[in-house]
């Protein structure tokens, strides 16, 4: 069974940094673009960052982008997001997902193959 998984989420005060980690496991998802989404309370999931299958190219969203870092460790079967300059806007369950191959297959996709559980990142003012 193929599967995601999140950590790395808790309470951080705005201003400071907290890096998510996605555990991909069930299949080499080596070969799949990744990226993350959040959902703050009462709005819809929005796209965060996407990184493509080998690493060499990433995405932002204007709200991720000079503050959010997307990493992945194709060996170690593992996504990252490094936080900083954190916002209570942030505030939000982040989720990992898996899909196609380019970073424009996650950003461009209305189902993507492979989602994790969510993770709360909460930015306190």
């Amino acid at each position: 069974q193929a599967q995601l998984v999140e950590s790395g989420g808790g309470l951080v005060q705005t201003g400071g940094s907290l890096t998510l980690s996605c555990a991909a496991s069930g299949r080499a998802f080596s070969s799949y673009a990744m990226g993350w989404f959040r959902q703050a309370p009462g709005k819809e999931r929005e796209f965060v960052a996407a990184i493509n299958w080998g690493g060499s190219s990433t995405y932002y969203s204007d709200s991720a982008k000079g503050r959010f870092t997307i990493s992945r460790d194709n060996a170690k079967n593992t996504m990252y997001l490094r936080m900083s300059s954190l916002k209570p806007e942030d505030t939000a369950v982040y989720y990992c997902v898996a899909h196609g191959q380019s970073t424009t297959d996650i950003v461009g996709a209305r189902n993507l193959d492979y989602w994790g559980q969510g993770t709360q990142v909460t930015v306190s003012s």
